[in-house]
Order: C-alpha cells, then structure tokens, then sequence
C-alpha cells in the first residue's frame, strides 16, 4: 500500500510529539531530583503537565489539520471529476451531432444520453449547494405535518425510475402503517432530500447488482425509515464517520466516485428535524442498513 506524503507527515508530527513528551518527562524529573523544596517541586508538576499537555493538544491539532485537508483535496478531485465527466460526455456528442449527418435513431440516442449527462451535471451541483445550506445559520421554520409512508413510496418510485429498477430490486414495505401513524413535523423537501440520498447511495454501493429493501415501521413515538442493500458493506470503523462530511473510507475512494457529502446532508437534515441516523453493517461485502429515526406525531 503507498503511504502519501500526507500520511508521512502525520507520521512525523506523531512521533515527534511523541520525543518531545519523552524530553519533557526527562527535564522534569531531573528538574524534581535537583529542586527538592516543596515550593520548586509544585511547580515543576504544574509545568510539567503544561508542556505534556501543550505538547498532545499541539500534535492532535496538526494531525486533524492535515486529515482535513486531504479531505478537502479528495473531495475537489470527486466534483472535478463529477464535473468533468458529464461535461466532456455532452460536448464530445455535440461536436459529432455538427460534423457529420447522423441517423433520426442515432440522433435521438445522442440526445438521451446528453440529457443523462445534464441530470448528473445537476445533480452534483444540487449536492454541492444543498451541503452549503446546512452549514450555514438555519432559516426560520416553516414546518407542516409530513405523511412519510406516501414521501418515502414517491422517493422509491421515482429511484426505481432514475435507476431503471424494478420492483424486486428495490422493494419498500410500509407494514400497513396509516398516514396519521407515520406523520412527522418537518419540510417535506428536505426529507425528500434525505431519503433519496440514501436511496441513490445504497444504488451506487450495490457495483454487484442492486437488491435493496426500504422498510418504514413505527417504534413508541419514533418512526423508523430503514434502507438495506447487499452491496459493499461498511466497515467497522467507518460506521460513524461515514457522516462526516467530505469523509469517505479509503476502499470506497478507490472503487467508487463520489463527493463524500451524501450521508453528510442527510444527517444534518434529520438533526434538524430532531431526529438521528445511525449505520449498521457486518463488515466489508455484506451490505448496509442506514435507519432515519424522526419523531411522529399524532394526527386525526
């Protein structure tokens, strides 16, 4: 496995703080064996957890400063490329559409797949656009009595739609929940947002073939969204990461694109709603469970 040079200069502040612990334990205790009057000796302790703890708080900040920068980096290299791609996609049929005569089949399967690529070109954008809204100072609430098991059945049908599934490969069971028995207060578009985040996530995670079952289900005063898929798996480490934003695990890097804001945005939107959303998975190559976990209300 290559080490970055990030990872080499995370390597060397680490041990570097590490040496300067030691020096300080060293100085301190020769300072203790030289200075033996109470007064010199309770300075000494005072400073001597001074400089370890200046010395730890140092290397921990250096250590988070460059993770979040190689956050950052890989991030612009997945909206580069997610730009890029689709842009180079539409021009490159644009210019064969103006230099040669093509057939009314041909013309129209251009035309399809130019318009594919301008719905992935939007998506990114709306992606990049939504992130910023929810770190910035929230809006005044304007909420309404959300029906979830009708949003989340629009959201399923329209995933299956965009990805061209069907019903067996994306299946969603409501339990016989009633409209009242699965209301939330919030904004309808913003929870449409999250549920098709994760839909569309656990699409692009299946690589192997798409088998995903959205479960909606009623606990106390708790509605549950749930969205499994059989496809990569998390792994242990990364199940509470993964909300981060810009934060994607090293094997998803490499295997499959993506801007590492999905997950992000749809944590900040069910936090808003005052609600959580936790990640289950048994490891690598064994699927996901993502559960939205949003306060009901009760309705006529």
């Amino acid at each position: 496995m290559q080490i970055t040079s990030r990872s080499k200069a995370i390597a060397f502040f680490i041990v570097l703080g590490s040496l300067l612990v030691a020096v300080a334990i060293a100085l301190n205790i020769t300072w203790i064996l030289h200075w033996r009057g109470a007064v010199q000796l309770m300075i000494g302790i005072v400073l001597f957890a001074l400089i370890i703890a200046g010395l730890i708080l140092n290397t921990i900040f250096l250590v988070r400063e460059i993770r979040r920068n190689e956050q950052h980096d890989s991030f612009l290299n997945a909206v580069t490329h997610e730009l890029r791609t689709p842009i180079a996609s539409i021009r490159l049929y644009l210019e064969t559409l103006q230099s040669r005569e093509v057939g009314e089949e041909k013309r129209q399967d251009f035309y399809r797949i130019m318009h594919q690529d301008t719905d992935r070109l939007m998506s990114s954008v709306d992606l990049v656009l939504r992130a910023a809204e929810t770190v910035q100072k929230r809006r005044k609430q304007h909420w309404t009595a959300v029906a979830m098991v009708a949003l989340v059945e629009e959201c399923v049908a329209s995933a299956r739609e965009r990805h061209r599934l069907n019903p067996d490969a994306l299946g969603c069971d409501n339990h016989g929940l009633l409209p009242r028995e699965a209301t939330v207060m919030g904004d309808a578009d913003e929870l449409r947002v999250a549920v098709t985040n994760l839909l569309d996530n656990a699409v692009k995670y299946s690589p192997e073939g798409v088998h995903i079952a959205v479960d909606i289900a009623g606990e106390g005063p708790t509605l549950l969204v749930t969205v499994s898929d059989q496809g990569i798996g998390i792994p242990p480490a990364d199940l509470k990461r993964i909300f981060k934003r810009f934060y994607r695990a090293g094997w998803a890097r490499t295997r499959i694109k993506g801007t590492g804001l999905g997950l992000f945005i749809v944590r900040s939107i069910v936090r808003k709603h005052r609600g959580n959303v936790v990640a289950a998975s048994k490891g690598e190559g064994k699927g996901a469970i993502i559960t939205l976990r949003l306060p009901r209300v009760a309705t006529p």
